[in-house]
């Protein structure tokens, strides 16, 4: 499994390396999570800079990408270079998902028809503004799209994608191993609560 998480020159930090860290929980040999970039290098909204891990083209072939945010996402959806390599991105054969200002970037792909989505407060106008109602709350998914609103809503989106792809005790123990000691079940059960209604319904055991 190949997950992209789409990071672009004046990233948030906490948008794209928290969910890094997460879904690196998942230690199978298959499992491959990159930090995908329209170059070899971008700088961060605080100055970090970061080495592309896969291009944005292979991204749009990974098993799963989260579009990430930053300061410059309006710009990056101005960019036409950039919006035509991820044109290829397609729910109908991979996972996708949006953090904060990245819902702009699926909204202009016209990748939110229909479909609500979450996102910060500073982006909210902008992807009003381009069709697509805008819930207050952290997380919302429908089928194979996933949209959440906040930083530290990052954790919700790389639960999603493991509990998708790995199962619900993978993401379980994935968010278990970054909780704060002493909050562990308080914060995994306030995760599954935001992320559960979006989830298809376990199998039923065989008997």
């Amino acid at each position: 499994m190949h997950i992209a998480i789409l990071t672009f020159e004046g990233y948030n930090e906490l948008d794209s390396l928290i969910a890094l860290g997460v879904l690196n929980r998942i230690k199978t040999d298959d499992w491959r999570v990159t930090i995908a970039t329209p170059s070899a290098k971008v700088k961060s909204m605080n100055g970090v800079v970061i080495e592309q891990m896969s291009t944005l083209a292979e991204a749009c072939a990974a098993d799963a990408v989260i579009v990430g945010s930053g300061i410059a996402t309006r710009e990056v959806v101005e960019d036409p270079s950039i919006m035509k390599v991820l044109r290829g991105l397609d729910p109908s054969r991979q996972l996708i998902a949006a953090q904060c200002s990245g819902a702009l970037v699926l909204a202009k792909l016209g990748l939110l028809h229909d479909i609500p989505a979450c996102t910060d407060l500073t982006t909210k106008p902008w992807v009003v503004a381009a069709g697509v109602e805008v819930l207050n709350q952290p997380f919302y998914a429908k089928d194979n799209i996933a949209t959440a609103g906040g930083c530290l809503a990052s954790q919700y989106l790389a639960a999603w994608i493991i509990a998708r792809l790995e199962g619900y005790d993978a993401a379980e123990s994935a968010l278990h191993y970054v909780a704060p000691v002493g909050e562990k079940e308080e914060y995994i059960e306030r995760a599954w609560r935001n992320i559960t209604p979006y989830l298809p319904a376990p199998a039923p055991a065989l008997v």
